[in-house]
């Protein structure tokens, strides 16, 4: 009776077992193949982010007064709108107006028209046509311009003109058609668009972080993270015979040591750092002396020391990047340009603040790495380091494009976004 019991027993999960495998219920490759289902996964994974469509992405650009942008740079007619011949090339300056002088670069590539040239957006005249619509305010130069101080009376200037600015948006029927959803507008400055910016809330949004932005304000779903335009001149003639020992110094630094927010770790990196006859950690101001030391003192580092500025992110990372120097990034919250596209631990080396500030922790974990790793991260980063270039006229793959790509990425988001809110009744009744 017992071994009719376990026969019957057996049979049934035997039948029920491959009826499972039938009716599709159970799949033996999960069982047998876990390593081809885990790569199977992350081919999936890798498709998803690639693009289906290789068209370039069709951009409306509003035809603002030039007070709205290159008149901060050149006076002009201020209700003349700017074209391909009255753009003034972007001034030789460096500091904060020049790190933060993406939103001249994004307008000056939809100016440009070339003829077979690959572009990954163009600009269309018929607005029925656009997948986009940008915004032409150059609100981190209105910044650094007229509020720079926040107490000056300058700073009514910029006020008025986001004050302006909505004014003439909410005229438009498409930004009311989309509730601005499929509006890009370049926010890079921490501090820009200060005075009204949760009320462009929805639209895609051009950042340097998400530092200073409530989470209803500024997000990663929908707002694209651009490079700091770097200061420091590109190395293009990084070809030594011995690129490891020709780089004397393991970790360089030069800057602001004295900053606020999340910038308070660079002074307590001073004196973990000090006494390290290989490390060099200076503190310095924005000058033509100060960015020729960095350059020289970047090209001459194995690793360069990216910590923080008054935001998580700061422009020494990028002025690494084209100086083919490895970042070490010391930064708990920041977000990267183009990650979906780019793997930073190819070429870079990441610390959190808590053991970047370990006696010793950070230098002992970078001398450990080898010259033959190494080298693979110099090599990537010269690889990739035209990600990084802003220029006029744009090319294939630099910034402009990448950051272009990025915002055709968040167009699957915003429109389904815009189709939900066109039919809701009740607007986000989940929350």
């Amino acid at each position: 009776m017992l071994s009719k019991g376990i026969f019957s027993i057996t049979f049934t999960i035997i039948i029920i077992f491959s009826c499972s495998i039938v009716i599709g219920t159970v799949d033996l490759r999960s069982y047998f193949y876990p390593i081809t289902g885990s790569l199977r996964q992350q081919q999936n994974i890798r498709c998803c982010t690639c693009d289906t469509d290789s068209n370039p992405l069709k951009v409306y650009m509003y035809d603002l007064p030039r007070r709205f942008n290159v008149g901060m740079i050149r006076s002009g007619s201020d209700e003349t709108s700017v074209n391909v011949t009255t753009l003034p090339p972007w001034p030789r300056v460096s500091g904060l107006n020049k790190q933060h002088s993406v939103e001249y670069w994004v307008m000056a590539s939809l100016l440009h028209d070339a003829d077979g040239e690959r572009k990954e957006a163009v600009r269309v005249s018929d607005p029925e046509t656009a997948d986009v619509f940008f915004v032409p305010f150059f609100s981190s130069l209105s910044f650094n311009t007229h509020g720079h101080y926040m107490t000056d009376p300058e700073t009514e200037i910029d006020r008025q003109l986001q004050v302006d600015l909505l004014e003439f948006l909410r005229k438009s029927k498409y930004w009311q058609r989309s509730g601005g959803r499929d509006h890009v507008i370049p926010m890079h400055h921490p501090n820009a668009f200060r005075f009204l910016r949760e009320q462009i809330n929805a639209s895609i949004l051009i950042v340097a972080d998400f530092g200073r932005y409530p989470k209803i304000v500024s997000n990663l779903t929908k707002d694209v993270v651009a490079p700091y335009v770097h200061i420091v001149d590109s190395f293009l003639d990084d070809d030594p015979p011995d690129p490891f020992e020709s780089r004397n110094t393991l970790l360089f630094f030069r800057g602001r040591t004295v900053r606020k927010d999340e910038g308070i770790v660079r002074a307590k990196l001073a004196k973990v750092l000090a006494g390290h006859d290989d490390v060099r950690y200076e503190s310095s101001v924005a000058s033509s002396e100060g960015i020729k030391a960095s350059t020289e003192g970047m090209r001459s580092s194995k690793f360069c020391l990216s910590p923080a500025g008054d935001t998580p992110s700061s422009c020494r990372l990028f002025d690494a990047i084209v100086s083919h120097c490895v970042p070490v990034i010391v930064s708990d919250q920041i977000e990267l340009p183009y990650e979906d596209e780019l793997d930073y631990n190819e070429f870079a080396v990441f610390f959190s603040v808590n053991e970047a500030l370990k006696p010793d922790y950070m230098v002992n974990q970078l001398r450990q790495i080898s010259k033959e790793r190494w080298l693979e991260m110099w090599r990537r980063l010269k690889s990739i380091s035209h990600h990084y270039e802003f220029q006029y006229p744009p090319k294939a793959d630099d910034a402009v494009n990448m950051l272009w790509r990025q915002v055709k990425r968040k167009l699957p988001v915003v429109k389904l976004a815009v189709h939900r809110n066109q039919r809701l009744k009740i607007p986000d009744w989940w929350r």
